[in-house]
């Protein structure tokens, strides 16, 4: 019955090449140091001969057995140099290739996410029309359910939307993320989103300039180009004003994959020139349809 070995991967094999240039350094800097100890022992060897007057002879072997050994401790230095660098080199290519096997396992975590989302969508898309036809094929009219099912069916055009974007960005991020050219916090968690007030009812848009408004007593701001909830009594505003469209736009689907989703509820720098103060909008507006009324 024929085995077959399993092939080393990267990483192995620089681990094995790495313990055997420290394994045979260790050997030569033993040898080394012999060497050394030897190059001593000749040394006063023909030092004792030279203070006793031995003979021009025995100084002549003396002199010839220490460049021996000393020829020999200098080949060995040079050759425990080089090997310093061979093992240096060895630990780099080491780390490098550690580092490419821990991009490619967050890579392939990504890739794994795009695809479970991907699975899971279209049972939320039936779910959602589940509910719709429960509704629009009742005999009966009730105009809370047909509300009701109105909101689900944008709902769910918006989430599937938006579904078809992230795996777009995550495949992308997977990909610079094996070149090493993307940055992916995967140690640290992500900090909790704050929760936003239940009893405001929102729509998911994308902001196309960035914007200001209030809630209660909190300031919310979010930057140009990102995913953000906005209050629907400032959303019919925000349109009309060209600064925030639906997620299924054409125009939304081109500025995410040139600009990316933006983070949900992130806040734009309060001091930014460009900010647009919605509230600040819906007043004027309601001022000058009162001044057409009077």
């Amino acid at each position: 019955m024929a085995f077959f070995k399993r092939e080393l991967t990267a990483v192995e094999r620089f681990e094995n090449a790495l313990k055997t240039k420290q394994a045979a350094r260790q050997k030569l800097a033993e040898q080394l140091s012999a060497a050394e100890t030897i190059v001593g022992e000749k040394r006063i060897a023909a030092e004792r001969l030279a203070v006793a007057g031995a003979t021009d002879a025995q100084l002549e072997r003396a002199e010839a057995n220490m460049r021996a050994v000393e020829e020999r401790a200098k080949a060995l230095r040079a050759a425990l140099a080089e090997f310093d660098e061979q093992v240096v080199a060895t630990e780099r290519a080491l780390a490098d290739a550690k580092a490419r096997r821990d991009r490619e396992l967050v890579a392939d975590e990504i890739e794994a996410m795009a695809t479970a989302i991907e699975q899971a969508a279209p049972g939320f898309g039936a779910g959602a029309a589940a509910l719709v036809d429960a509704v629009t094929k009742g005999v009966a009219s009730v105009p809370e359910a047909t509300r009701f099912s109105m909101s689900v069916e944008a709902v769910r055009r918006e989430v599937l939307s938006a579904a078809e974007l992230i795996c777009w960005e995550l495949r992308t991020i997977a990909v610079r993320t094996r070149a090493g050219n993307a940055n992916v916090a995967s140690c640290a968690p992500a900090e909790p989103e704050q929760p936003l007030a239940p009893e405001i009812e929102r729509q998911l848009i994308y902001t196309l300039n960035p914007l200001l408004w209030h809630e209660g007593s909190v300031v919310r701001r979010v930057p140009a180009f990102a995913l953000v909830g906005l209050a629907r009594l400032l959303l019919a505003v925000a349109l009309r004003h060209q600064h925030v469209d639906y997620l299924n736009a054409r125009r939304v689907q081109t500025l995410m994959h040139v600009h990316g989703s933006g983070e949900f509820n992130s806040d734009s720098h309060p001091d930014d020139p460009q900010l647009v103060d919605l509230d600040a909008l819906a007043a004027g507006e309601q001022e000058s349809a009162r001044a057409d009324v009077a």
